[in-house]
């Protein structure tokens, strides 16, 4: 499932075609995504000019000029592809339309903007602006690893009073918005702090420690575009890049690349995940 660096790339990608522009047709080709459609959200689209294209945690929010905001989770495998970009960014042909194309937006200034989903986990909603914060799916969610609020002080407290291992309170979006398996497994390595360790038994300087770590990382992400495993695709079309950079995820048996470090990287399972560590290097 995408992660925050994932995200925030096709949130950058669709902003200059989407910010400041009037969707002068919207199209739900279905029912349904992971839950059903809102009532009438073509029609609550068409005509209605995008204010600003943000993110919360995994979520990409269009504030539209109806006081409403779209909320888009691209799920699984869920895709925002831009076509016909006037910019000169994108593709400038419309392809053809495929069968998994379950919502597109056919922007002013000429582009066309497409959520493709083959698995169907991906999910969109309509909420006034000003009820966002109290959304279902955003309400419980932490600060957001780059804002001033997930500070050394605050994610010191917040570990303390967990009691599952690290990894597991890391993954926890109450704790902090947008972490995932990969950027978690990656901070840890680069932090030198061993994944089974009690979140709550952390030392507060080792704790605060993972704040420029985990900004690091993700900052890194999103330059490189994010990670393409395996459904994730920019909004131009085109793969992430931070794959190539992973220290620890998914190179199990591999030598770890800490350097002086002669360890070899392992693979549990914690929460019905795949962790992957170097039990030699992070303590």
């Amino acid at each position: 499932m995408p992660e925050l660096p994932e995200v925030e790339t096709v949130r950058r990608g669709l902003a200059p075609v989407m910010e400041g522009q009037v969707i002068t047709r919207a199209r739900v080709n279905r029912a349904d995504l992971r839950w059903p459609f809102p009532p009438n959200m073509a029609d609550r689209l068409t005509g209605k000019r995008v204010l600003r294209l943000g993110r919360r945690s995994k979520y990409l929010l269009a504030d539209l000029d109806s006081g409403e905001t779209l909320i888009v989770h691209l799920g699984m495998s869920g895709r925002m592809l831009v076509s016909g970009d006037p910019l000169g960014h994108f593709h400038h042909e419309h392809p053809a339309p495929e069968k998994h194309d379950h919502v597109v937006f056919e922007m002013a200034n000429g582009a066309r903007v497409t959520f493709n989903d083959p698995r169907r986990f991906g999910a969109m909603d309509l909420i006034a602006t000003a009820a966002v914060e109290s959304h279902w799916l955003i309400e419980r969610i932490g600060p957001e690893p780059f804002g001033n609020v997930f500070n050394e002080d605050y994610l010191v407290a917040a570990l303390k009073t967990r009691r599952t291992p690290l990894k597991t309170a890391l993954l926890d979006q109450r704790v902090v918005a947008g972490l995932g398996n990969i950027y978690v497994c990656e901070t840890l390595h680069r932090a030198r702090i061993s994944p089974r360790r009690k979140a709550a038994n952390l030392s507060a300087r080792r704790a605060a420690s993972l704040v420029p770590v985990i900004r690091a990382v993700l900052s890194e992400a999103i330059d490189a575009g994010g990670s393409s495993l395996r459904d994730h695709r920019q909004s131009n079309g085109e793969l992430g890049y931070f794959q190539h950079r992973f220290r620890v995820y998914d190179r199990e048996d591999r030598p770890c690349v800490t350097e002086g470090c002669t360890g070899t990287v392992r693979r549990i399972v914690q929460s019905g995940r795949s962790t992957f560590f170097c039990a030699a290097c992070q303590r």
